[in-house]
């Protein structure tokens, strides 16, 4: 009789070390991998602000005057800004007002930047006609080489449409006459009626 409890007790204990051994094993730590970190492309030094433009984007192409250190034409990334022409055309010189400069704005092709004074029109002896406005004697804008900025003043013409117009300018070679200005988006018969006496070709 005890010869079969000790067996019996002999068998618990193997199945009882088996069952711990299962359990340890089972439970035991294992080694985990930690994720990689995803992270995006390295910042530009240009920093948030940077322009994205498509890939082989042509450059353009602006004139800039006035009161630089270094005015003439330019080529410039696609996407460049008056700021960006300012700075390679030397900077402006001391003492220039930059008020009416919008130094944030995309330039175009073919732009003419004029820094510290409006660009002379052709017949005009000083002075803007743009700024002279209507009945200020100082002559017509001419469409052919006026800037954004001086048709801005035009009547009836703010920054989109004096765009457009230097948009039309550029994509159809120039303006052969004044009658084309009905051909640019957002000039109107009754608009045109009232720029046709303050504009030339």
């Amino acid at each position: 009789m005890e010869a079969r409890t000790v067996v019996a007790l002999a068998v618990v204990l193997a199945v009882a070390a088996v069952v711990a051994g299962r359990y340890f094993w089972v439970g035991r730590p294992e080694p985990v991998r930690a994720p990689e970190l995803v992270t995006g492309a390295a910042p530009t030094a240009a920093g948030p602000a940077t322009r994205r433009t498509p890939a082989g984007a042509p450059p353009v192409v602006v004139d800039v005057s006035g009161t630089v250190r270094r005015p003439g034409v330019l080529r410039l990334p696609a996407g460049s800004r008056v700021a960006d022409a300012l700075r390679a055309a030397g900077g402006a010189r001391p003492g220039t007002d930059l008020t009416g400069l919008n130094r944030a704005r995309v330039l175009m092709d073919g732009e003419h930047v004029v820094v510290g004074a409006a660009a002379p029109l052709p017949g005009v002896a000083s002075g803007t006609a743009a700024a002279a406005g209507p009945g200020g004697g100082a002559g017509p804008v001419s469409l052919n080489s006026a800037t954004v900025e001086q048709l801005d003043t035009l009547p009836g013409v703010g920054p989109v449409l004096a765009r457009h117009i230097v948009d039309y300018r550029t994509g159809h070679g120039g303006f052969r006459s004044v009658d084309e200005l009905r051909e640019v988006d957002g000039i109107g018969e009754r608009r045109f009626a009232d720029l046709q006496p303050l504009v030339q070709p």
